[in-house]
């Protein structure tokens, strides 16, 4: 087993010492048993699996989902292809959305460049309550 404390695995895979003890309490990792004397020592396993999460949560996955991808580790992959079919829909849903969003805020941009009246703003008008 490495050498290695939880500073050291903390600087190893770019994380806060605190995130790690975070990531124990939520038991998505565990913690080393301590000697007598001296510090935990952190498993090349443990490096692996901070990093997963940390990869996994870059994705968009939250926590709850990681903790569930990794109960899943052992179970058959149609279980792991349902939770990630369910993330791959909730993904498309916010495209879909930024997507509108992109298309109001192009409109506005372009009702701002075309606007003769500069003492109004089309943007500010659209977000007032009684606006169309």
């Amino acid at each position: 087993m490495p050498n290695r404390t939880i500073s050291k695995l903390a600087k190893e895979v770019g994380v806060n010492v605190e995130t790690i003890r975070f990531y124990e309490r939520k038991s998505l990792i565990e913690q080393p048993v301590k000697p007598e004397t001296g510090y935990r020592h952190y498993s090349d396993e443990i490096v692996n699996r901070v990093r997963f999460i940390k990869r996994t949560q870059e994705l968009g996955f939250s926590l709850k989902e990681i903790e569930n991808l990794l109960k899943l580790n052992d179970a058959p992959c149609s279980q792991v292809q349902d939770l990630a079919e369910a993330k791959l829909e909730s993904v498309a849903d916010k495209i879909s959305d930024l997507k509108k969003l992109q298309n109001a805020l192009t409109e506005l941009v372009g009702l701002c460049h075309s606007n003769a009246d500069k003492n109004t703003c089309p943007v500010i008008d659209s977000l007032q309550p009684n606006s169309k």
